[in-house]
Protein backbone atom coordinates (compact mmCIF):
# COMPACT_ATOMS: atom_id res chain seq x y z
CA UNK A 1 0.00 0.00 0.00
CA UNK A 2 1.45 3.65 0.07
CA UNK A 3 1.83 3.29 3.48
CA UNK A 4 3.56 1.03 3.24
CA UNK A 5 5.79 2.25 0.80
CA UNK A 6 6.16 4.95 2.84
CA UNK A 7 7.53 3.08 5.61
CA UNK A 8 9.99 1.37 3.31
CA UNK A 9 11.46 4.21 2.65
CA UNK A 10 11.98 5.20 5.68
CA UNK A 11 12.87 2.00 6.84
CA UNK A 12 15.63 2.03 4.31
CA UNK A 13 17.16 5.24 5.19
CA UNK A 14 17.35 4.56 8.83
CA UNK A 15 19.31 1.63 8.15
CA UNK A 16 21.30 3.28 5.78
CA UNK A 17 22.16 5.34 8.58
CA UNK A 18 22.77 2.89 11.15
CA UNK A 19 25.08 1.16 8.22
CA UNK A 20 27.04 4.39 8.13
CA UNK A 21 27.29 5.21 12.29
CA UNK A 22 28.84 1.49 12.59
CA UNK A 23 31.42 2.48 9.69
CA UNK A 24 32.26 5.83 11.40
CA UNK A 25 31.87 3.92 14.71
CA UNK A 26 34.93 1.66 13.06
CA UNK A 27 36.68 4.45 12.17
CA UNK A 28 36.55 6.19 15.47
CA UNK A 29 37.73 2.74 17.03
CA UNK A 30 40.85 2.63 14.93
CA UNK A 31 41.53 6.44 15.33
CA UNK A 32 41.20 7.18 12.06
CA UNK A 33 38.39 9.69 12.42
CA UNK A 34 37.41 12.06 14.70
CA UNK A 35 38.56 15.79 16.32
CA UNK A 36 42.08 15.99 18.12
CA UNK A 37 42.57 18.92 19.73
CA UNK A 38 46.43 19.54 21.32
CA UNK A 39 48.40 22.68 22.89
CA UNK A 40 51.82 23.33 22.45
CA UNK A 41 54.30 26.26 23.38
CA UNK A 42 56.10 28.16 20.76
CA UNK A 43 59.18 25.66 20.53
CA UNK A 44 58.27 22.70 20.28
CA UNK A 45 55.01 24.25 18.15
CA UNK A 46 58.23 24.68 15.42
CA UNK A 47 60.44 21.87 16.41
CA UNK A 48 58.33 18.64 16.99
CA UNK A 49 54.67 19.33 15.86
CA UNK A 50 55.24 19.69 12.14
CA UNK A 51 56.94 16.36 12.05
CA UNK A 52 54.62 14.75 14.14
CA UNK A 53 51.28 16.16 12.30
CA UNK A 54 52.61 15.66 8.83
CA UNK A 55 52.81 11.63 9.83
CA UNK A 56 49.21 11.87 11.25
CA UNK A 57 47.80 13.53 8.05
CA UNK A 58 49.58 10.94 6.05
CA UNK A 59 48.51 7.66 7.52
CA UNK A 60 45.05 9.60 9.18
CA UNK A 61 43.73 11.68 6.58
CA UNK A 62 40.18 12.14 8.03
CA UNK A 63 41.10 12.89 11.57
CA UNK A 64 40.64 16.71 12.07
CA UNK A 65 43.37 18.51 14.24
CA UNK A 66 43.58 21.06 15.46
CA UNK A 67 45.99 23.31 17.20
CA UNK A 68 46.58 26.13 19.86
CA UNK A 69 49.84 27.86 20.34
CA UNK A 70 49.82 29.68 23.88
CA UNK A 71 51.81 29.89 27.36
CA UNK A 72 51.69 26.50 29.45
CA UNK A 73 49.80 28.70 31.85
CA UNK A 74 46.80 29.25 28.99
CA UNK A 75 47.01 25.47 28.24
CA UNK A 76 46.62 23.72 31.40
CA UNK A 77 43.78 26.40 31.96
CA UNK A 78 42.45 24.80 28.36
CA UNK A 79 43.42 21.18 29.57
CA UNK A 80 41.70 21.77 32.94
CA UNK A 81 38.39 23.42 31.17
CA UNK A 82 38.43 20.00 28.29
CA UNK A 83 39.03 22.24 25.64
CA UNK A 84 42.15 20.54 24.82
CA UNK A 85 42.74 16.46 24.97
CA UNK A 86 46.41 17.12 26.12
CA UNK A 87 49.31 19.94 25.49
CA UNK A 88 53.24 20.10 24.84
CA UNK A 89 54.56 22.20 27.81
CA UNK A 90 55.39 22.98 30.63
CA UNK A 91 54.86 22.52 34.66
CA UNK A 92 55.74 24.41 37.30
CA UNK A 93 55.52 24.87 41.14
CA UNK A 94 52.56 26.15 41.51
CA UNK A 95 50.71 24.24 39.32
CA UNK A 96 47.98 21.50 40.35
CA UNK A 97 49.69 18.34 39.33
CA UNK A 98 46.93 15.70 41.41
CA UNK A 99 45.53 14.54 38.26
CA UNK A 100 48.22 15.38 35.40
CA UNK A 101 50.87 13.07 33.76
CA UNK A 102 54.24 14.23 32.72
CA UNK A 103 56.76 12.90 30.39
CA UNK A 104 59.85 15.02 30.07
CA UNK A 105 60.79 15.65 26.24
CA UNK A 106 63.26 18.35 26.24
CA UNK A 107 65.35 21.17 27.38
CA UNK A 108 64.26 24.39 25.67
CA UNK A 109 67.67 26.96 25.06
CA UNK A 110 67.00 30.72 24.92
CA UNK A 111 68.84 33.09 22.37
CA UNK A 112 68.47 36.75 21.57
CA UNK A 113 67.49 37.66 17.50
CA UNK A 114 67.54 40.40 15.78
CA UNK A 115 67.40 41.86 12.22
CA UNK A 116 70.00 40.87 9.50
CA UNK A 117 72.45 44.72 9.98
CA UNK A 118 71.41 45.40 12.90
CA UNK A 119 73.99 47.48 14.72
CA UNK A 120 74.76 45.16 17.31
CA UNK A 121 75.82 42.20 15.11
CA UNK A 122 78.65 44.96 14.27
CA UNK A 123 80.03 45.06 17.35
CA UNK A 124 83.48 42.88 18.36
CA UNK A 125 82.19 41.38 21.84
CA UNK A 126 78.25 41.66 23.33
CA UNK A 127 78.18 41.90 26.92
CA UNK A 128 75.15 42.13 29.09
CA UNK A 129 75.64 46.60 29.63
CA UNK A 130 74.99 46.67 25.69
CA UNK A 131 72.09 44.39 25.88
CA UNK A 132 70.32 46.26 28.68
CA UNK A 133 71.20 49.61 26.29
CA UNK A 134 69.14 48.11 23.38
CA UNK A 135 65.57 48.10 22.67
CA UNK A 136 63.71 44.66 23.04
CA UNK A 137 60.53 42.39 22.69
CA UNK A 138 59.32 40.03 25.21
CA UNK A 139 56.97 38.12 26.69
CA UNK A 140 54.23 39.64 29.34
CA UNK A 141 54.86 40.38 32.73
CA UNK A 142 54.07 37.74 34.77
CA UNK A 143 55.82 34.92 32.54
CA UNK A 144 58.69 33.08 33.58
CA UNK A 145 60.72 33.83 30.57
CA UNK A 146 60.17 37.64 31.13
CA UNK A 147 61.17 37.38 35.19
CA UNK A 148 64.47 35.49 34.34
CA UNK A 149 65.18 38.15 31.57
CA UNK A 150 64.84 40.81 33.63
CA UNK A 151 66.78 38.47 36.39
CA UNK A 152 69.48 37.60 34.47
CA UNK A 153 70.40 42.15 34.02
CA UNK A 154 69.68 42.36 37.58
CA UNK A 155 72.17 39.81 38.95
CA UNK A 156 75.08 41.64 36.86
CA UNK A 157 73.79 44.86 38.53
CA UNK A 158 72.24 46.03 35.94
CA UNK A 159 68.63 47.94 35.65
CA UNK A 160 66.77 45.75 32.89
CA UNK A 161 65.91 47.44 29.29
CA UNK A 162 63.95 50.15 29.80
CA UNK A 163 62.14 50.23 26.15
CA UNK A 164 60.24 46.75 25.88
CA UNK A 165 57.48 45.59 23.92
CA UNK A 166 55.28 42.78 25.54
CA UNK A 167 54.24 40.34 23.33
CA UNK A 168 54.12 36.26 22.58
CA UNK A 169 53.03 36.48 18.46
CA UNK A 170 55.85 35.69 16.49
CA UNK A 171 54.03 36.89 13.71
CA UNK A 172 54.37 40.79 15.17
CA UNK A 173 57.82 39.81 16.23
CA UNK A 174 59.24 38.92 13.44
CA UNK A 175 57.91 41.87 11.01
CA UNK A 176 58.71 44.22 14.03
CA UNK A 177 62.29 42.95 14.15
CA UNK A 178 62.45 43.46 10.39
CA UNK A 179 61.54 47.28 10.42
CA UNK A 180 63.40 48.12 13.72
CA UNK A 181 66.43 47.70 15.87
CA UNK A 182 64.20 46.16 18.49
CA UNK A 183 66.10 42.73 19.60
CA UNK A 184 63.56 39.55 20.89
CA UNK A 185 64.01 36.93 23.48
CA UNK A 186 62.88 33.55 22.07
CA UNK A 187 63.29 29.38 22.45
CA UNK A 188 66.07 28.99 20.01
CA UNK A 189 64.09 26.40 18.17
CA UNK A 190 61.96 29.47 17.08
CA UNK A 191 64.93 31.56 16.13
CA UNK A 192 66.78 29.21 13.72
CA UNK A 193 63.43 28.47 11.87
CA UNK A 194 63.25 32.44 11.32
CA UNK A 195 67.06 32.59 10.25
CA UNK A 196 66.77 29.54 8.01
CA UNK A 197 64.28 31.78 6.01
CA UNK A 198 66.73 34.83 6.49
CA UNK A 199 64.70 36.93 8.73
CA UNK A 200 66.74 37.38 11.76
CA UNK A 201 70.01 36.71 12.85
CA UNK A 202 71.14 34.77 16.19
CA UNK A 203 73.06 37.58 18.42
CA UNK A 204 76.02 35.61 19.22
CA UNK A 205 75.92 36.48 22.88
CA UNK A 206 74.44 33.36 25.80
CA UNK A 207 72.14 34.55 27.72
CA UNK A 208 71.87 32.82 31.28
CA UNK A 209 68.08 33.26 31.62
CA UNK A 210 67.33 29.26 30.35
CA UNK A 211 64.12 27.91 30.81
CA UNK A 212 63.04 24.55 32.36
CA UNK A 213 62.44 21.39 30.55
CA UNK A 214 59.25 20.88 28.74
CA UNK A 215 57.15 17.79 27.99
CA UNK A 216 53.73 16.22 26.42
CA UNK A 217 50.97 16.61 29.81
CA UNK A 218 48.24 14.51 29.59
CA UNK A 219 45.37 14.38 32.24
CA UNK A 220 44.79 10.88 34.54
CA UNK A 221 41.25 11.37 35.13
CA UNK A 222 40.15 11.94 31.74
CA UNK A 223 40.33 8.85 28.86
CA UNK A 224 42.21 10.07 25.36
CA UNK A 225 39.72 9.25 22.16
CA UNK A 226 41.81 6.72 19.99
CA UNK A 227 42.17 9.51 17.58
CA UNK A 228 44.08 11.58 20.78
CA UNK A 229 46.11 8.89 21.09
CA UNK A 230 46.79 8.70 17.50
CA UNK A 231 48.11 11.74 17.77
CA UNK A 232 50.02 11.32 21.28
CA UNK A 233 51.89 8.14 19.80
CA UNK A 234 52.90 10.15 16.95
CA UNK A 235 54.30 12.84 19.31
CA UNK A 236 56.07 11.12 21.20
CA UNK A 237 58.03 9.05 18.31
CA UNK A 238 58.70 12.29 16.75
CA UNK A 239 60.10 13.42 20.15
CA UNK A 240 62.41 10.50 19.97
CA UNK A 241 63.77 11.67 16.26
CA UNK A 242 63.93 15.23 17.12
CA UNK A 243 65.36 15.21 20.41
CA UNK A 244 66.62 11.81 21.32
CA UNK A 245 63.79 11.33 23.89
CA UNK A 246 63.27 7.95 25.37
CA UNK A 247 60.48 6.06 24.10
CA UNK A 248 57.47 5.72 26.16
CA UNK A 249 56.60 3.31 28.19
Amino acid sequence: TWYGETMIRHARIALASLGEAGAEIEALKGGYAGSVSIGAIAGPAMSLLPTALARVAKEHPDLRVSLLVESSDVLLERLEQNRIDFLVGRLFEGHDKRHLHYQALAEEEICAIARPGHPILALETIDLAELARGSWIVPPEGSVLRHRFELMFRGAGLQPPKQVLSTTALVFISKMLQESDYMAVVPVDVARHYARHDMVRIVPVELSCRMDSFGLITRTDWLLSPGARVVLQALQEAATEVYGTPPAA
